[in-house]
């Protein structure tokens, strides 16, 4: 397999994370819009916070790509130029997005949680996503380190690297099915939201541990140390998430 693996026929060719990554945001958005019906929220609120979801994901994705990679700024800097340009990172993009919709609900007085609708839409549409990572290869610098093992893929060096965009889409698989089953037992409106997050910043605190970036604070890299942060904020919630009591019919 030669990377990128561009998609098409004959001479019209299209690249795999544009082709991915737009349907990974039209089935976000149609699968959001869906869970919109059955909300509780207002219609005009509830276009506020996705408003302000949407610019705090933009704002987070571009900060946060920038700090992981800004060892480049020495070494490379037109790459770095170009990274920051091109690139994202899913994990500054959620954070983002979670500052930008509870700054937004303290302005229009919104107190109810909101983030329960966009979790499987999310889930799905990151899943999708990371194909086009996988399909893209060297340049999307989402792959992992060398590794002996028999499933390492060969993205176009010569070298034998972890598929880690893969095991995210499994990963992200079985999140789905964990979180189904979870949801069959007590859970309060935002819990599904929260169980989400802690869940995808641990796998992402883990298997960024084996991506050849730039770990300057404490051996971690600045995904990581983002992730680290954001499940202290979650921390009251974590020991809840594998709390599996009965829903009372009372």
């Amino acid at each position: 397999m030669n990377f990128p693996v561009y998609l098409g026929v004959g001479a019209f060719k299209i690249h795999p994370h544009i082709f991915f990554e737009a349907i990974a945001y039209g089935v976000a958005l149609r699968l959001s819009l869906r869970n919109f019906r059955r909300d509780v929220i207002k219609p005009t609120q509830r276009s506020s916070i996705v408003v302000g979801g949407m610019v705090g994901a933009l704002i987070g994705a571009k900060v946060l790509v920038m700090v992981q990679h800004i060892d480049l700024w020495w070494q490379q800097r037109e790459l770095f130029l170009l990274m920051l340009l091109q690139g994202k990172t899913v994990v500054g993009a959620l954070l983002g997005a979670l500052i930008g919709v509870e700054l937004v609900k303290k302005i229009i007085g919104v107190k109810q949680s909101t983030g329960d609708a966009f979790v499987y839409p999310l889930i799905l549409g990151m899943a999708i996503g990371r194909i086009g990572c996988f399909l893209t290869g060297l340049r999307d610098r989402t792959y992992g380190v060398a590794t002996n093992l028999p499933w390492g893929v060969d993205f176009g060096d010569g070298i034998l690297r972890h598929p880690t965009q893969l095991y995210e889409i499994g990963f992200l698989l079985l999140l789905i099915v964990f979180l189904k089953v979870r949801s069959r037992y007590s859970m309060q409106p935002g819990d599904l939201f929260k169980f989400y997050m802690i869940s995808y910043l641990s796998f992402r605190l883990l298997i960024d541990s084996i991506k050849p970036e730039f770990h300057p604070f404490l051996g971690l890299s600045a995904i990581q140390f983002a992730c680290v942060l954001a499940l202290i904020y979650y921390s009251r919630s974590i020991s809840k998430l594998f709390r599996f009591r009965e829903v009372s019919n009372v």
